[in-house]
């Protein structure tokens, strides 16, 4: 299998490259020091498999499995962690493989023949039982062959049309897989319904107007520069758009 290590301390990444260099069965086609690096080797090396270090600064190993995810052949998972009774009984819960830290031949062997795609209810699950945080910072974006991390706080709004969501963002608009309902469920501190098919952040609202036929605007402070500055608002929305105003 090809392997690729991702852990944000040096000799954790050795130390795994040393045990898979003895084996015939694995070849190791990268490593990388945290999780935005992981998915770019990720997206031209094609791993079938990826050792992923669960906590790490920035991007921890939960958000990177999600935007793994999104990948057309998504690569199998173990993560690797220093001992953590919670997170380990998550894991074991919901057969998620794991090794733990310092990582043994044995273990690892026998993680790497139980390798595993996970799905992404899997992977809140075990965020949620294990006190890891499954909030992604960050919207994976994969167009023409290319992969796009989108900061969160650079994004202005997303909108669904029909069976397509784009989020608009400092940099441009995208379409992305996500639905605007996991959207709301996951982001809804930070952005807010504006109708049925629009989320806005909160921060990004400058002011309310209303129009002469009764409708009412929402005016964004920033927007790319081919981007609307106004939104409509549907009435049943105007009152939690307000209380959200005040509230922020």
């Amino acid at each position: 299998m090809r392997v690729l290590i991702v852990d944000d301390e040096a000799p954790a990444r050795d130390r795994l490259s040393r045990l898979l260099a003895d084996s015939d069965e694995h070849e190791v086609v990268g490593e990388a020091g945290n999780g935005e690096q992981a998915l770019e080797i990720a997206s031209s090396s094609s791993p079938d498999v990826v050792l992923l270090d669960i906590r790490m600064p920035g991007m921890n190993g939960i958000e990177t499995a999600h935007h793994f995810n999104t990948f057309d052949s998504p690569p199998a998972i173990i993560f690797t962690t220093a001992y953590d009774e919670y997170a380990i009984e998550a894991f074991d819960a919901r057969a998620v493989g794991y090794v733990l830290k310092p990582v043994r031949q044995e273990r690892l062997d026998r993680a790497l023949e139980q390798a595993a795609r996970l799905s992404n209810v899997t992977l809140s699950e075990v965020a949620k039982h294990s006190g890891i945080s499954d909030r992604r910072k960050h919207i994976c974006v994969r167009a023409q062959g290319e992969l796009k991390l989108i900061p969160i706080r650079d994004v202005f709004y997303f909108h669904a049309d029909q069976k397509y969501v784009s989020v608009h963002h400092k940099s441009g608009t995208d379409l992305i897989d996500d639905s605007l309902k996991h959207l709301e469920e996951e982001f809804g501190d930070e952005f807010v319904r504006i109708h049925r098919g629009a989320l806005i952040a909160v921060r990004q609202i400058d002011a309310l107007k209303r129009t002469t036929d009764g409708q009412t605007l929402v005016t964004l402070r920033d927007t790319a520069q081919d981007e609307d500055k106004s939104l409509m608002i549907s009435r049943r929305h105007v009152a939690d758009v307000r209380r959200r105003i005040k509230g922020r």
